[in-house]
């Protein structure tokens, strides 16, 4: 029956081309989720046909192949329908004992290799102590499938297992865990399709990739019935940042998940560097288990596994849940100060999983959901007198009647929900915080936290600050120009946020600049896309933390005292006078080793790198805990290492060794000086960053009058303040809500680092565009240094934000704009041609200029191409609203648009009322939230309306609009 899927293309194959500039890890999702159970536990075949047409009304949550019948995965979590189970078993001359476990296994359809799977798991079971009772083949029917799936369809068996006499639920369910993840270990590399769908004694999976009305025809099991359950998850898929896959559907082995983890490159390094940290009596293998999540793939999937650990080590449901994805407790003003312990005290060991999620899990007992801190995924129950419970997405799964419902409700953010059929409790969000709250003395530990708060003396920028020769010396050194302090360093000094100014970027790509530019220009920020809007940082400043920890984290496993031995600060940009204090506490914990980041020429700047992250980690087996990367101090024959390539290689480094949990990286850097540079740092692990050079150079700002500010306390505090906002805006940009989430999430785009730099200093982030090697970074910082230390060089100007003559290269300069108007005004080809050559001619700044046109091929004929007057209704302009562009030019790519039978688009700025019905109207019409100018008129003289969701004129982003530019 499964044979014709062995014939074609492998697993492998079937994946998307890694190839060019696409990546797997780019692909989005919008699932639908929900859950059906009985809250007194009691089964029912009634129970699993409402959950299957729940999830038949789902459909339009998942996306369907072009055969019509692949969709991205849909599938079942059941509470085990034992009855079902143990008559199946008996078909197949199987006899269960009184605790078994039934599990879901998807086999290769090679006979031997699906054979080799049966045995590695059998071998593993066995190794436990458990007894591997015999295999079920599981009826399947290949006509519910499409043919695409049909391509990487598995056999599809079950296994029965019995617990040895004296073994405990709790026990078995552990060594089950164990051997599943160790064969999974072992065959996954080899074998693609071997994948254990579930193996327990309380829950089995039945999930496919198939259309959820065709899941019950797939599997036959699924109309028996004798096959009764008393809870039920469904989920059904729209592909996530995975190719839809067979093991891929979900529910997984104990959730089933509607949204993004935003932050899960960093949650995938931090579980691989808590390994070494996690340890519990009830699981001494988990050693033996690394990685502890899948660190490829669905982030649903990783977000399981560790879910898998937590509980596998004798964590409960709930903590669980609320370790992973906790409410917004920092900012909330009615939580109870015991609540707020509980909280407090965990986050401090484990970073959230952070973005939007809609959560529906259950580990056979409990029926649960739970949402993120913004509420971004819906969730609705309804409780109905025959005492069933549902939960989904949206309302309308199944048609119960209206004076059936006892209860019902929707999940607010942050909250969870839960339903006991041990108990036949309904456990609501205070419900849980009051069982979690009762745990433990969480009120007592949380005193011993400390904080290192400001002072009122906390007032000076410098406490001995540079004469103007040394700051002269660090300046040209460390790239700080004339153009940087009065654009970027000033107004952050006198307004406290970043400085307004247009959209777009002219100059070079850094690795194609012929100009010496900074690491960070590298680096390209990645922005929430599709299904996961960004945070407004004004408005819902509520949910968001830039709270930061110091010291060793704990044993998660181990709830005592010890869980508040942390030094928390309110930000991770920190003061002169908090940089010494920290360094100055005498307390074993907080032990600090300096790392300076100065090397000499012939060391080289991958060996010098290569050295430091050695002394970090030997630094941590010593028992340091804060280590201070430091580029002060710079001489005359000896280069530094960049910061940013430091902080990269040292984290990836003690997270590699197990070490990195037990130290805090502190960077004392001259190079961060805005938001971008901070964001970086803290991006690739860096804890805190105290930035002595930006402090210098205000100080010297100060000195020479060039700031409007009489207080060293404002202009400290306005800096800082603007980099927090600057970090919030960034956070917020991909959804994440916490600096402790995005500390070491890695979210950025390289663009033109080589490979060898990457693999060394910033591991896992997509780079797709090679360039400057480690001789070329050393190169440019090489010419620094020899500026800096040469008292001939003044300080550059600048010109990266606004043109300079001499400096940094713009598409936009002068002679362009010049040549540009000229030919527009004469229409004379000779001008045009003078202005295209300016264009044509220039060196390569994007990559765009480094592509040429073939010549070596054939023309197409001609009767064979379209007629222009075919091609331009089809012509679009892009969206550039009224202010962007001048009235005249905004009117006048309607008009043409409209004379070639084409759509102009208005941009989200309205349009005058004069132009409807004219050829000025633009035919496509924007809506952007919170804009001006959308009003019914301008939306009826559309053809087309867009509709801007992620839109980049919110608050505290890019489009910002000045005061002043309205007035004009």
């Amino acid at each position: 029956m499964l044979r014709a899927a062995a014939k074609v293309t492998t697993m492998s194959d079937r994946q998307p081309p890694r190839g060019g500039l696409y990546r797997p890890e780019f692909e989005r999702d919008a699932c639908g989720f929900g859950l059906i159970a009985h809250m007194d536990g009691e089964p029912s075949h009634w129970l699993v046909q409402t959950a299957i047409g729940a999830l038949a009304r789902l459909t339009h949550r998942g996306a369907v192949a072009a055969d019509g019948k692949t969709g991205d995965g849909c599938g079942l979590l059941l509470k085990k329908p034992d009855a079902f189970l143990r008559r199946a078993a008996a078909e197949a001359g199987i006899e269960p004992g009184a605790l078994y476990a039934a599990g879901m296994v998807f086999l290769n359809p090679d006979p031997a290799r699906a054979a080799a799977g049966r045995e590695a798991l059998a071998g593993e079971l066995a190794a436990r102590g458990l007894r591997v009772l015999g295999w079920r083949r599981v009826p399947t029917d290949p006509a519910a499938c499409g043919e695409e799936a049909l391509k990487t369809l598995p056999a599809i068996e079950q296994i029965f297992v019995d617990a040895p006499a004296g073994m405990d639920e709790a026990t078995f369910e552990r060594q089950l865990f164990i051997a599943r993840r160790l064969a999974e270990q072992r065959l996954e590399p080899e074998d693609p399709y071997f994948y254990v769908a579930s193996l327990s004694s309380r829950l089995i999976a039945y999930k496919g990739l198939v259309m959820p009305a065709n899941l019950p025809q797939f599997y036959p099991d699924l109309n028996d019935p004798a096959l009764a359950s008393a809870l039920c998850v469904f989920h059904q898929r729209f592909s996530t940042n995975t190719w839809p896959q067979w093991r891929l559907a979900q529910p997984f082995r104990l959730l089933a998940h509607n949204g993004e983890i935003n932050t899960i490159q960093g949650n995938r390094n931090w579980a691989r560097a808590r390994r070494s940290k996690f340890h519990s009596p009830d699981l001494p293998e988990l050693s033996g288990l690394d990685p502890l999540v899948s660190m490829t793939g669905s982030d649903s999937c990783s977000l399981d596994n560790m879910l898998e650990v937590l509980l596998a080590g004798g964590m409960d449901i709930f903590r669980a849940m609320r370790l992973l994805i906790p409410p917004a407790w920092q900012n909330q003003p009615d939580i109870g100060p015991e609540l707020r312990a509980f909280y407090e005290l965990n986050s401090m060991h484990m970073e959230p999983w952070d973005g939007p999620a809609g959560i529906v899990l259950t580990d056979g007992r409990y029926a649960a959901c739970v949402m993120d801190r913004n509420g971004l995924r819906p969730a609705r129950w309804v409780l109905t007198r025959d005492r069933h419970i549902t939960l989904a997405s949206e309302i309308g799964v199944w048609d119960y009647a209206p004076e059936d419902v006892v209860a019902k409700g929707r999940l607010a953010p942050g909250q969870m929900i839960a339903a006991d059929t041990a108990t036949g409790r309904l456990l609501e969000s205070a419900d849980i915080d009051r069982m979690l709250v009762e745990r433990a003395p969480y009120s007592q530990w949380h005193r011993r936290i400390k904080r290192l708060e400001s002072r009122l003396e906390d007032h000076t920028l410098c406490e001995a600050p540079m004469d103007e020769a040394t700051l002269a010396v660090y300046e040209k050194r460390f790239l700080v120009t004339f153009e940087e302090r009065e654009q970027v360093l000033r107004v952050l000094a006198e307004a406290g946020q970043e400085a307004v100014g247009s959209m777009g970027d002219d100059t070079p790509m850094a690795v194609l600049s012929k100009t010496e530019r900074s690491i960070y220009d590298y680096f390209r920020q990645q922005f929430a896309q599709v299904t996961n809007p960004p945070i407004d940082p004004l408005r819902e400043s509520i949910v968001m933390s830039l709270e930061t920890c110091l010291g060793r984290e704990q044993n998660l496993f181990e709830e005592d005292e010890r869980l508040a031995d942390r030094l928390v600060l309110r930000s991770p940009v920190i003061s002169e006078i908090k940089f010494r204090k920290l360094l100055s506490i005498d307390d074993p914990a907080y032990a600090h080793a300096y790392i300076p980041l100065h090397y000499a020429p012939g060391e080289g700047l991958r060996g010098a790198i290569e050295r430091v992250r050695e002394q970090a980690a030997e630094a941590v087996r010593a028992g340091k805990t804060l280590i201070v990367l430091s580029d002060r101090g710079i001489e005359r024959d000896r280069w530094t290492i960049p910061a940013p390539l430091a902080v990269g290689a040292v984290h990836h480094h003690l997270v590699d060794l197990g070490l990195r949990c037990d130290a805090n990286i502190i960077v004392e850097t001259a190079t961060a000086r805005d938001p971008h540079h901070f964001a970086v740092l803290i991006g690739y692990g860096a804890t805190a960053v105290y930035p002595y050079l930006a402090y210098e150079s205000l100080n010297g700002m100060l000195r020479r009058g060039e700031i409007e500010s009489d207080s060293l306390h404002s202009v400290a505090k306005k800096f800082r303040r603007g980099i927090d906002k600057g970090l919030y805006k960034i956070m917020s940009k991909m959804g994440i809500s916490t600096i402790a989430s995005y500390r070491g999430a890695q979210l950025f785009e390289i663009v033109g680092l080589a490979d060898e730099v990457v693999e060394l200093c910033f591991k896992g982030t997509t780079s797709r565009i090679q360039g400057a090697d480690f001789e070329d970074l050393e190169k440019d910082q090489s010419v620094l240094h020899w500026e800096a230390f040469n008292p001939r060089k003044p300080l550059r100007q600048g010109g990266f934000i606004k043109y300079v003559h001499g400096g940094e290269y713009h598409a936009f300069h002068p002679d362009v704009i010049a040549a540009l108007q000229r030919c527009v005004e004469s229409g004379d080809w000779t001008d045009y041609e003078t202005f295209a050559k300016l264009v044509n001619e220039r060196s390569p700044m994007v990559l765009r200029d480094l592509l040429e046109l073939r010549s070596d091929l054939e023309p197409v004929p001609l009767e064979e191409v379209e007629p222009a007057e075919a091609i331009f209704p089809r012509f679009d302009t892009a969206a550039m609203s009224l202010g962007a562009l001048s009235p005249e030019a905004h009117e006048d790519l309607a008009v043409a648009m409209a004379r070639l039978g084409g759509r102009s688009n208005s941009g989200e700025g309205g349009e005058d009322p004069e132009r409807y019905g004219t050829e000025r109207n633009s035919k496509i019409k924007q809506v952007a939230s919170g804009r001006f100018g959308v009003t019914p008129h301008y939306l009826v003289n559309a053809e087309v309306i867009q509709i801007k969701i992620a839109q980049g004129a919110k608050p505290g982003e890019g489009g910002q609009l000045p005061g002043d530019k309205v007035n004009r």
